[in-house]
């Protein structure tokens, strides 16, 4: 295994370059790099004139549509004067001399952030008021325009099952490091299975779960949905079934937190039923036909998106080493959750 490429910044040439191409920015500058995340390394940025937020492409050698900064640029900006919560974003640098990669500077947020869906932390209600708020943001996302916003061109429409299949199993196979029987289970089921072109066309976050919002400190009002590296026009139900997959999996403090096997109405949450429905009424729809393909795919995709952690991990190139080396083990329990709902 090589060993790691440290993340980290030279502030005192990042403090003049925001000096100079960010309006108010004042330095001196410090930045401390949040823990945690396993996509674009992001840090929170203390300066003169205030608190920011910077996300910045990886060190290292990268697969070459992963980390996309400009592409979550483009779609913070765009997304600015719509429904969605989102953070304001202040400059893209693609100049790669800065500090190494292409970056992006965003607001600070003064909010909160769940990892776990069971929400220990919160009373019942509040619970129940936040799945019901998470279920409107992802709503108000899919209803978005993209040709009134600018996004028309953000992804190719149509056909996206069969082109999600077809780029995530050339992922997976990129960054193959075993053989897992139950992936490719999967590649030659999904591709044998997949249904049929709809006409819906969205603007879909790719990553759509808890911890990727950031609730109000007082309220249960997502500020801001974050961390868009995966975001693409895509089709409506596959954030939808992204985020049930927390059902799924089991709650027994791993690194990756279900629903699986609690009391869920004693909690407050909605059943995978109830919540299906509540975003259908806001979407104005009645059913989701299909259901278990939907779900599979998003199985099958998170598994290969984990597997590129853990190769990034064994290279040394990834945000967090040690939790990348954890979620990779993940991939055959994920990839055997799927084949089990075939």
């Amino acid at each position: 295994m090589s060993t790691a490429t440290p993340v980290t910044l030279d502030t005192e040439v990042l403090s003049a370059y925001l000096e100079q191409h960010v309006e108010g920015f004042r330095g001196p500058i410090n930045a401390e790099k949040f823990p945690g995340g396993q996509s674009n390394p992001t840090f929170l940025i203390e300066a003169a004139s205030g608190k920011y937020v910077l996300r910045r492409k990886p060190p290292g050698e990268l697969l070459k549509s992963a980390h996309a900064v400009d592409r979550e640029y483009r779609v913070l900006s765009a997304l600015a004067d719509t429904p969605v919560p989102v953070a304001k974003v202040y400059h893209l640098c693609e100049d790669t001399e800065v500090i190494g990669s292409m970056f992006y500077l965003m607001e600070y947020i003064d909010g909160r952030v769940f990892f776990n869906p069971a929400l220990p932390e919160v009373s019942k209600e509040e619970r129940s008021q936040m799945y019901a708020e998470m279920s409107r943001v992802l709503a108000e996302l899919h209803k978005v325009d993209v040709d009134a916003v600018g996004l028309s061109d953000y992804g190719r429409p149509g056909n996206y099952y069969e082109r999600q299949i077809s780029r995530w199993t050339t992922q997976y196979r990129a960054t193959e490091t075993e053989t897992i029987p139950e992936m490719d289970t999967l590649i030659d089921w999904l591709a044998a299975n997949t249904v049929a072109d709809d006409g819906q066309v969205c603007l879909a976050h790719g990553d759509f779960r808890l911890d990727n919002m950031m609730f109000a400190q007082d309220k249960p009002e997502v500020l801001a949905l974050v961390d868009w590296e995966l975001s693409t026009l895509g089709h409506p139900y596959a954030d939808l079934a992204y985020q049930c997959m927390q059902l799924h999996l089991s709650n027994d403090g791993g690194v990756l937190p279900g629903l699986d096997g609690l009391d869920r109405e004693a909690l407050g949450i909605p059943t995978e039923e109830e919540y299906v429905a509540m975003y259908c009424k806001h979407m104005g729809i009645d059913k989701i036909e299909n259901w278990n393909f939907y779900l599979v795919f998003g199985f099958f995709r998170f598994a290969a998106i984990l597997q590129g952690v853990k190769k990034r991990a064994l290279d040394g190139n990834a945000s967090n080493a040690a939790q990348g080396l954890q979620l990779g083990e993940l991939v055959k329990p994920l990839a055997e959750k799927a084949v089990a709902l075939i």
